[in-house]
């Protein structure tokens, strides 16, 4: 059985003249725009999506503090929890949310990932705003070992392990490099060894560097895999705000498609995208698995 995981928060909510490119992010839509939220959870759902993430990337202190809003991040990361319970509580399918837990700083920046004893409250009273009204977890986007293991503690910690916990690494770009961070994915894995993960997943990087990882993943867990890729390269040094510019190439419907078969035939069990991976990439795969769950 594979499971269809949504698309791309933030660059959906842009296209839709939601949210910002710079400062806030996908948060600035849960601010001006929260309806716009919820279509988009729904739109996803209606493509296929069976697991919805919460809006919550970007309700994080130092987001919210570009605009003096720090002190607001466990209002507005409950917020996006409820908007996201909202879409699939009116979802005529049977549909889980999951809770997002970020890097508390800059994506992919694992030089910039916070000391333990600033990121684990941080990401206590995250996990306390989302736990209501989610039904798992995940921790994404993890440039390194460290930050996962820092998200993935506090989120056991808040339902006590009585809700699921997946933790989603972002890769180096070229395939085989291990995490952004040079870590090695079983480095990575072994940090985690002694927690309860339900499942493993990666996101946020290029689609070959997910196949290869893949193959190395699944040869060191029974646990659930799975991706959602990016449809662009991000360069060292990269951020929301700088002017280091991505890498973008044009990644189609139908190698999306292709890439996301390859990596259920290696294993994975839940795919969906990362960033600039829309509702029709999503219903195009979830199409396909049909299609091929009927022969």
């Amino acid at each position: 059985m594979i499971t269809i995981i949504d698309g791309g928060m933030g660059g959906e909510l842009i296209r839709r003249g939601a949210g910002s490119r710079t400062q806030l992010w996908s948060a600035q839509a849960i601010l001006d725009a929260p309806e716009t939220v919820v279509t988009v959870h729904r739109d996803y759902i209606d493509a296929g999506a069976r697991i919805i993430i919460t809006n919550s990337y970007s309700t994080i202190p130092s987001y919210l503090a570009k605009l003096d809003m720090a002190d607001r991040y466990v209002e507005l990361t409950d917020l996006a929890g409820k908007l996201a319970r909202q879409a699939a509580d009116t979802a005529a399918v049977s549909v889980r949310v999951a809770g997002s837990l970020p890097p508390l700083s800059e994506s992919y920046r694992a030089d910039l990932v916070p000391p333990d004893e600033e990121a684990l409250p941080i990401y206590a009273k995250l996990a306390a705003a989302l736990a209501p009204s989610i039904d798992l977890f995940i921790c994404e986007t993890m440039s390194c070992a460290r930050e996962a293991r820092n998200a993935a503690r506090m989120a056991l910690e808040a339902t006590g392990a009585q809700k699921p916990v997946f933790v989603s690494w972002t890769l180096a770009e070229a395939p085989g490099q291990g995490l952004r961070s040079g870590e090695s994915i079983a480095q990575a894995f072994e940090l985690l060894a002694d927690l309860d993960i339900a499942a493993f997943l990666f996101n946020c990087t290029s689609p070959e560097a997910i196949t290869a990882g893949l193959l190395e993943l699944r040869d060191i867990t029974e646990k659930p895999i799975g991706a959602y890729p990016n449809r662009f390269h991000v360069p060292e040094g990269w951020t929301l705000d700088n002017d280091v510019t991505t890498d973008y190439h044009e990644l189609s419907v139908a190698q999306y498609v292709e890439h996301a078969i390859r990596w259920i035939e290696s294993g994975a069990s839940m795919v969906g995208g990362c960033c600039g991976i829309g509702p029709e990439y999503i219903e195009a795969i979830a199409a396909r698995i049909t299609r091929q769950e009927r022969l």
